[in-house]
């Protein structure tokens, strides 16, 4: 039977008999994408699990390989690999492997917040992903290629799916070995969040989607998420990076003639004066959101690189840390949410 959660996994584990250290010594190997008998160096499985675990590891490892499996694979020129996954009840997600040794994951099948810009969206949320399908991205991500950092930036919202993510956050900050500042936890903005984040074992990294200073644009842009205003965002993003000592990630989808202007550069220079934080600038890829419009019928659009550049500088001399950061795949028309969308055939119907 297929594990669906952690919990799921305990209970199968226990069963046979593990003690706490057969447990970590079995997920250790599986999160670093080992055999599930791999252990320290030069010992012998005999030597460090019982008989009972042994006997079950074909079975156990045919389980956790079912939890996830790579459906397809799409290299792109900039050194990224997008996986569209399929999970165990037939339903696809991706993930994309970064750069330097990054990994971005799904925490839905889905999303139910509706960004307008967004491909994931437009099928609205579909099912949850559990602990353990999460943390099987990184799984299968390591039998690729080394994954230092994890980023809860793919297809959902990490916080409408709270528990399972925690989890999955603990679980790699422990046995999965990653850092905790390289576990960036990626949301709209949910109270809930910053009141949970700070009490965790493993603390994560936060990256808050801004994309305007305007509270009106803002909700437009995000229908369903919380309404929570710009400047109050960010106060509760300053009092969680004071509180871990990370910087809050700004995440910034540049919208040509939406979210571009000389007043919200001027605005992004009052708000983050004086705070622990640098603003992610993402173009917008017009690959990605072919058919989202802003709702009076003109397509989304990328500013040219001149205007980009512009932005980039003039934020630069205002002493905001910025950064540009294009979405992984565009050669391979592959944003967030189009392979699925390609798979599953969903149409690019207009919001």
């Amino acid at each position: 039977m297929t594990p669906v959660s952690l919990a799921d996994l305990d209970q199968r584990l226990h069963a046979l008999k593990a003690l706490p250290v057969h447990r970590g010594r079995l997920l250790r190997a599986w999160l670093n994408g080992k055999p599930l008998g791999a252990g320290p160096r030069h010992q012998q499985q005999e030597n460090f699990l019982p008989l009972s675990i042994r006997n079950d590891l074909p079975a156990l490892s045919e389980a956790l390989d079912a939890v996830a499996q790579i459906h397809s694979q799409h290299p792109a020129a900039d050194g990224s690999v997008r996986l569209l996954v399929r999970l165990a009840d037939g339903q696809l997600i991706e993930s994309v492997l970064l750069p330097r040794d990054a990994l971005c994951v799904s925490t839905q099948v889905g999303c139910a917040v509706g960004c307008r810009f967004c491909m994931t969206g437009k099928s609205g949320l579909i099912r949850q992903v559990s602990s353990l399908e999460i943390v099987a991205q990184v799984v299968l991500a390591r039998r690729i290629r080394p994954v230092k950092k994890v980023v809860f930036m793919g297809m959902g919202e990490p916080a409408h799916n709270l528990d399972n993510v925690l989890e999955a956050i603990n679980l790699l900050g422990t046995e999965g070995g990653i850092g905790h500042k390289s576990l960036v936890f990626s949301t709209v903005g949910d109270r809930r969040v910053f009141d949970l984040l700070p009490q965790q074992r493993v603390r994560p990294a936060l990256a808050l989607s801004l994309h305007t200073t305007k509270a009106e644009l803002r909700e437009h842009l995000l229908p369903r998420a919380p309404k929570i205003a710009p400047e109050e965002l960010m106060a509760l993003g300053e009092a969680y990076a004071r509180k871990t000592g990370y910087p809050i990630q700004y995440q910034w989808t540049l919208l040509k003639g939406i979210n571009d202007g000389q007043d919200e550069l001027d605005a992004i220079l009052r708000l983050f004066k004086g705070k622990y934080a640098l603003l992610n600038v993402i173009p917008f890829n017009s690959l990605e959101g072919a058919g989202l419009t802003p709702g009076n019928g003109v397509s989304y659009e990328r500013p040219d690189n001149e205007r980009i550049a512009e932005i980039i500088e003039y934020l630069r001399s205002g002493y905001v840390l910025t950064k540009v950061r294009n979405s992984a795949g565009q050669d391979v028309d592959a944003g967030c949410g189009q392979l699925r969308a390609r798979a599953e055939g969903i149409a690019n119907s207009v919001l």
